[in-house]
C-alpha cells in the first residue's frame, strides 16, 4: 500500500510574507491518475474484487442456439435438479420484462416465446456457485422452430428493410440539383466494420438485499441512474429502493452504457428471488456472444464538384445493421450523419440514415457513437474528389473546410462558429514534414518491387453534447469536513479515462488544497441521483461545471463567514496553495472550516449544471445540437507488404484541439489510446458471422485486437497551445474523450495511399475496413488488373 501524508498545517493565522503568495494548483496541470498507485499495486477494487457477503449466490445464463426461432419446448429439468441450483428464473418470473432504454418495448431481459439472435438469453440459473450455475446451465433442452433469419445489411435491404427505428434525414439546399449540374461528379460505396468493445473487465455486478425491499447494487455500468431505473422496473419497486454504485469501471467505451444493465437486473432477480447477496459476471465468450458491439455500415455517396476539388453537392445514404432491438441506434445513426460532414462544408447536401433490423446482437453506443462512421464517408469523399482531379488529398480538404463567417453552416443548420480545421492541417503538414515525405514516398515506391509506403493527414471535426438535450445535465454533492479535508461525489463514473483526477483538481484549484485533501468516492445513485451517462465525451464537461458549482457554494459561504469573523472585505480574501488570505493574514484552510463550523456556516452543498445554448429537433432535422466542437489533425505513414497483406505503422503525428487541457497528460493519454482503438477498428477488428448467425469471432484466440507491437514505431502527439475553448466550459477545456478515437482513419488513408502505388496512383482504390490482410490483398490485386488492362489498352 502506497501511504500519503498530508501537507495540511493545522496552526492559527500567521501574518502573510510580503509577496509570498503561490497560486492555487489543480486543474490544468498533469495531476497523477487518482488511482494509478492502486492500479500498480494491484490494490484497485472492481465489482469481482468486491469480498463477497456470507451466503452469497451465483448467476449464469443460458443463450438461445438459434438466430431466429420460435421457442417449441423449453425443458430446465436437468437444470433445476442439479445439485446446488437453487432456482432457474424465467421470462415469466420477471415483474416486468422490458429493459429497452428508448422506451422501444423491443427488449425482453429474459426471451418469452421467440428468440431473435443467437446468444440471446433465454433463462438465469441461480446456485451456489459459479462453476455450478454454469454446468447446469448447459443442462437445458430447447426445442426450436427456426426461422430465416437476417444477419447482413445486404440481407435486410433485400427483404425490404425493417427498420429498429425511425431513419433520419438531413437537408439544405437541394443536393439533387446540385449533383445534375456540377462539372464533375461520381458514387461510390463505403464499407465500415463493425467492432467489440473488448472492455479488459467484462460486465459484472453483485445486487444484495436489504430490508423492505431495498436493493443495493455493485454495477460495472457507465450509466447508474438508468442501471437503478431498470432494476426497479424489472423488480416492480419504485427507483428510491434500489441504490446503484460504481467506483470505477475496468474500460466501457460505450459498452457499458446499456448492454450493462442485463447483468444488474438478472443479479438483483436473483437477490430478491433468493433473499442473498447475487452475483453475476459474464466469461469473456458469453460477454461477446451476448452484448451489443459497434454498428457496422455501407454508405453510398454521390457527390458533384469541380476542377479544383470544391464539393458543390452531396448526396449520402448511411445503412447500419442495427441488430435485433432497437437500444441506441437511433441515436448512433444520427449522430453518424451529424459527422457524415466532418470539417467540410456541403453547399448543397442531402443525408440519410437507415437503421436496419438483424438478427444479431443489438449493437449500441461504441467510442464515437456513429461519429467515427460519418467520418470515414467524409474522408472517402475527399480522397475520390483528389484522385479525380489529381490534386494532393490534402489540398482537397484544405479547399473544402469550414469557415467562420462564411461557408460555415452545417448539413443539419448550425452554424459553425470556431473553425480552426484550415489551421490545424497546415500547422500539422509543416511540423511532420507532410509535403516532402509524401514526395521521398512515391519515389520509394517506384523502385520497392513488393514493399510499399504511404501517407495521409486528415482532420477531426467533432460535436460535443448529447444529441438528446435533456441529458445533458449533472450533479454533484462536495462535502467539506472540519479537519479542512474534502469529499466531492459527482454523477459521472470512472473508467480509467480519469475523469475522477480531472473532479479532484477542481477542488484543489479552487479550495488551494493538495491532492491527498480531496478525496473523490464512489458514483452512487444514493448520493447524486438522475444522472447522465458518462458518454458522448461529455463527463468532464457536465460534471466538472456541477463540481465547481458545489465548490463555489461552499468558498462563498466561506468567504462570507471570513469578511465578517475577521473584518475583512470580501475583495481581500483568496483561496491560495499556501492557505487562506485573509487581508494581511495567511489562516491554514483547515483554521478557516473548523471556525466556520463553530459558527454553524454549512459546509456541504449539492451543485448542478445543464449545457445552455443548445437544441435540437429531429423531426426537422434542425438545431444546435452541439455546444462546441473539437479539433485535431492526423498523419499517418504505414508499410505495406504486397505478398502478404501485413502492415505496420511507420509514423503517426498527431495535433489535436484540448482548449486549455484540464490534465495535459491524461488528456495525451487519452489521445493515444482513442488513437490506437480507432486505427484497431479500420485495420484488423473483424466481426464474422456464420450463415446460422453464431459470431464466431468471440475470444481473443479470435478476435483481434491492437497489441503494444501494433502501436505507430514513431509516435508524436502534441496539445495545441493558447487555445482556450470559445464557449464557457470547466476553465475552457475541451473533452478529449471520443474526438481522438477518429483520427485512426488516416492510417486507413495511408494504407489506400499505398495500395494507389499499384495503379501508378491513377484509381481510387476503394479500401473498405477493416483492412485486414485479405481485404488488402484483393484490393491490391484487382487494381493490378486494372493497370494491366490500361497499359495493354495504351498499348494497342
Amino acid at each position: 500500500m502506497v501511504e500519503v501524508q498530508s501537507t495540511v498545517q493545522t496552526q492559527t493565522d500567521t501574518t502573510l510574507p510580503h509577496g509570498s503568495v503561490q497560486v492555487a494548483g489543480g486543474a490544468s496541470s498533469s495531476l497523477r491518475h487518482e488511482s494509478a498507485h492502486l492500479h500498480v499495486a494491484g490494490e484497485a477494487r472492481y465489482v469481482d474484487d468486491v469480498p463477497l457477503p456470507p451466503n452469497a449466490v451465483h448467476v449464469a445464463l443460458g443463450l438461445s442456439r438459434s438466430a431466429h426461432a420460435r421457442i417449441l419446448s423449453m425443458d430446465l429439468s436437468a437444470v433445476e435438479a442439479h445439485p446446488d441450483v437453487l432456482c432457474v428464473l424465467r421470462a415469466q418470473d420477471v415483474a416486468h420484462n422490458q429493459i429497452s432504454p428508448v422506451g422501444a418495448g423491443d427488449e425482453p431481459l429474459l426471451a418469452e416465446d421467440h428468440v431473435f439472435f443467437y446468444g440471446q438469453p433465454l433463462f438465469a440459473v441461480v446456485a451456489q456457485t459459479r462453476h455450478a450455475a454454469r454446468h447446469a446451465a448447459a443442462l437445458a433442452q430447447v426445442t426450436y422452430e427456426d426461422k430465416p433469419a437476417v444477419l447482413s445489411i445486404e440481407q435486410a435491404r433485400a427483404q425490404g428493410g425493417a427498420l429498429v427505428c425511425r431513419s433520419l434525414e438531413m437537408t439544405r439546399g437541394d443536393a439533387p440539383q446540385a449533383l445534375a449540374h456540377a462539372p464533375h461528379r461520381l458514387a461510390g460505396q463505403l464499407v465500415v466494420g463493425g467492432q467489440e468493445h473488448f472492455y479488459l473487465e467484462g460486465q459484472a455486478a453483485l445486487a444484495c438485499p436489504g430490508e423492505d425491499g431495498e436493493m443495493r447494487v455493485c454495477s460495472s455500468t457507465q450509466h447508474p441512474t438508468e442501471t437503478q431505473h431498470m432494476v426497479a422496473h424489472v423488480l416492480g419497486c419504485p427507483n428510491n429502493l434500489v441504490t446503484v454504485e460504481v467506483r470505477r469501471m475496468g474500460g466501457g467505451f460505450g459498452g457499458k452504457e446499456t448492454q450493462a444493465n442485463i447483468v444488474a437486473c438478472l443479479a438483483a432477480l436473483a437477490a430478491a428471488r433468493t433473499g442473498r447477496p447475487a452475483k453475476l459476471r459474464l466469461d469473456r465468450d458469453d460477454d461477446m456472444m451476448l452484448t451489443g458491439k459497434r454498428h457496422d455500415f455501407v454508405i453510398d455517396y454521390d457527390v458533384g464538384f469541380d476542377a479544383q476539388g470544391h464539393v458543390l453537392g452531396v448526396d449520402m445514404e448511411l445503412a447500419a445493421r442495427c441488430g435485433w432491438s432497437a437500444d441506441l441506434s437511433g441515436p448512433v445513426t444520427d449522430r453518424a450523419l451529424f459527422h457524415a460532414d466532418n470539417a467540410y462544408y456541403y453547399p448543397d447536401v442531402r443525408l440519410r440514415s437507415l437503421p436496419l433490423r438483424t438478427n444479431t446482437q443489438s449493437n449500441t453506443a461504441f467510442r464515437g457513437f456513429g461519429g467515427p462512421q460519418g467520418v470515414a464517408a467524409a474522408e472517402r469523399i475527399m480522397e475520390e474528389i483528389a484522385f479525380a482531379t489529381g490534386l494532393d488529398p490534402l489540398d482537397v480538404r484544405l479547399r473544402n473546410a469550414y469557415g467562420t463567417t462564411e461557408r460555415n453552416l452545417t448539413p443539419y443548420h448550425m452554424t459553425v462558429e470556431d473553425s480552426i480545421t484550415t489551421e490545424v492541417l497546415s500547422q500539422l503538414a509543416i511540423d511532420c514534414d507532410y509535403r516532402k515525405r509524401r514526395e521521398q514516398i512515391r519515389a520509394f515506391n517506384k523502385t520497392s518491387p513488393h514493399m510499399r509506403r504511404g501517407i495521409a493527414i486528415t482532420p477531426v471535426k467533432f460535436g460535443i453534447s448529447f444529441t438528446a438535450t435533456h441529458f445533458n445535465q449533472a450533479g454533484a454533492l462536495v462535502h467539506v469536513y472540519t479537519d479542512g479535508s474534502v469529499q466531492v461525489n459527482h454523477g459521472g463514473t470512472e473508467m480509467g479515462q480519469g475523469l475522477h483526477t480531472k473532479m479532484v483538481q477542481i477542488a484543489m484549484r479552487e479550495f488551494g488544497l493538495a491532492q491527498e485533501r480531496v478525496r473523490i468516492t464512489a458514483t452512487t445513485t444514493g448520493k447524486v441521483p438522475n444522472t447522465s451517462a458518462t458518454a458522448a465525451s461529455s463527463g468532464a464537461d457536465l460534471n466538472g461545471m456541477a463540481v465547481l458549482a458545489a465548490v463555489r457554494t461552499i468558498k462563498d459561504r466561506l468567504v462570507t463567514f471570513a469578511a465578517s469573523h475577521w473584518q475583512t472585505p470580501p475583495e481581500q480574501i483568496q483561496f491560495t496553495a499556501q492557505g487562506v488570505v485573509v487581508g494581511e493574514a495567511l489562516v491554514p484552510f483547515a483554521t478557516l472550516v473548523n471556525a466556520a463550523y463553530m459558527a454553524r456556516i454549512s459546509l456541504s452543498s449539492t451543485g448542478f449544471y445543464k449545457t445552455p445554448k443548445i437544441s435540437w429537433d429531429a423531426a426537422t432535422g434542425r438545431g444546435r445540437p452541439f455546444y462546441y466542437f473539437a479539433y485535431g489533425a492526423a498523419c499517418a505513414e504505414v508499410a505495406v507488404d504486397l505478398l502478404t497483406g501485413e502492415n505496420r505503422m511507420e509514423r503517426v503525428d498527431i495535433l489535436h484541439d484540448a482548449g486549455l487541457s484540464l490534465n495535459p497528460d491524461i488528456d495525451i493519454g487519452q489521445i493515444e489510446g482513442g488513437f490506437v482503438q480507432g486505427a484497431g477498428w479500420l485495420t484488423m477488428e473483424e466481426l464474422f458471422w456464420d450463415t446460422a448467425g453464431q459470431l464466431r469471432t468471440h475470444a481473443p484466440s479470435t478476435y483481434k485486437i491492437p497489441a503494444c507491437s501494433d502501436r505507430p514505431r514513431i509516435f508524436n502527439v502534441r496539445l495545441m497551445e493558447n487555445v482556450p475553448n470559445r464557449e464557457d466550459t470547466i476553465f475552457r477545456s475541451k473533452a478529449v474523450g471520443e474526438p481522438p478515437f477518429v483520427h485512426g482513419v488516416a492510417v486507413l488513408h495511408a494504407i489506400s495511399d499505398a495500395l494507389a502505388s499499384v495503379d501508378d496512383y491513377r484509381t481510387c482504390p476503394g479500401l473498405n475496413a477493416p483492412a485486414t490482410p485479405e481485404q488488402i490483398l484483393r484490393v491490391a490485386e484487382r487494381l493490378r488488373q486494372r493497370r494491366a488492362g490500361a497499359d495493354a489498352q495504351a498499348r494497342a
